[in-house]
């Protein structure tokens, strides 16, 4: 009985990179908010959890689950990927999105909605995209069916208002959000083909200038989305390194720098650990 307890914890404790870990905890410290963060090798398995179980606000990174509900729908054949859609102004969410300058009644392919939810995080794109998902209430379900107990939808999303009011758009952990990413990288998510959809429509991100992603060599594909608003800056990425690809997910809130450049202290924190990860595990690549 004593050992049976026991070995959970041993397990637990056998796959954590205890000097990555120490590396990370250092790096982190002194930070003027909330963090969050989840590295796995995906050699190794071996993993770095640190406060990887707390739900942060998604921000645009709640586009990946709207993402799994288009993708869905679309292996079950209920959409074609270069299906036209028509837009109406009704769909405009005031901002400076692309899709937001199209003319009422202009068709769109499915496939360019996809990637300007994505690639430019387009809000119209992707609220458009939640509705034609099925709603927040059906993208929930399948995360609910995929063992994703924390990532959840909640704007325009029935019962979900007072997590919207705690959390915005969407809530996540980096712990759960990792392991989404992991599952498309292994093609374990409705059909191989999809997920092989799925990692090209999120290697092309635009947003690569502030963010993590900045610091992995131009020549590297990262699958990536990040997510932004005041007080919450976060992101979400597979680094497909050659000799030890990895997952890394880093989720702040609460933050007390609120300013929208460069030098802002979560931005730069999550450039530093991208690095400190990239040196970590490709030492040798040139």
């Amino acid at each position: 009985m004593f050992l049976a307890i026991l070995l959970p914890v041993f397990l637990l404790a056998q796959k954590t990179d205890k000097k990555l870990d120490a590396k990370l905890r250092e790096a982190i410290s002194g930070f003027n908010g909330d963090i969050g963060v989840y590295v796995k090798s995906l050699r190794t398995g071996k993993i770095v959890a640190i406060n990887a179980d707390t739900i942060f606000p998604t921000a645009s990174i709640v586009k990946v689950p709207i993402l799994l509900g288009i993708m869905d729908r679309i292996n079950k054949g209920e959409l074609q990927y270069d299906s036209a859609f028509t837009y109406k102004d009704s769909l405009l969410y005031a901002g400076s999105d692309i899709l937001g300058s199209f003319k009422s009644n202009e068709k769109i392919a499915l496939k360019k909605i996809i990637m300007l939810m994505l690639t430019t995080s387009d809000n119209t794109a992707s609220l458009w995209l939640q509705s034609i998902a099925g709603t927040g209430t059906r993208i929930n379900q399948i995360l609910d069916s995929m063992g994703m107990k924390d990532t959840r939808v909640n704007s325009r999303t029935t019962g979900r208002e007072n997590n919207r009011t705690q959390y915005g758009w969407g809530q996540t952990t980096p712990k759960e959000m990792g392991a989404i990413f992991e599952k498309i990288y292994n093609k374990e998510i409705f059909s191989p083909i999809t997920c092989e959809r799925m990692m090209r429509c999120l290697g092309r991100n635009y947003w690569d200038e502030n963010e993590a992603i900045s610091m992995i060599p131009p020549t590297i594909e990262v699958f990536s989305k990040n997510g932004c608003v005041n007080a919450s800056r976060s992101e979400a990425m597979i680094v497909n390194a050659p000799n030890n690809p990895y997952v890394f997910c880093i989720f702040t809130k609460n933050n007390k720098d609120q300013q929208w450049n460069n030098n802002n202290e979560a931005w730069s924190m999550a450039r530093k650990i991208s690095k400190l990860l990239w040196e970590y595990y490709e030492p040798e690549y040139k």
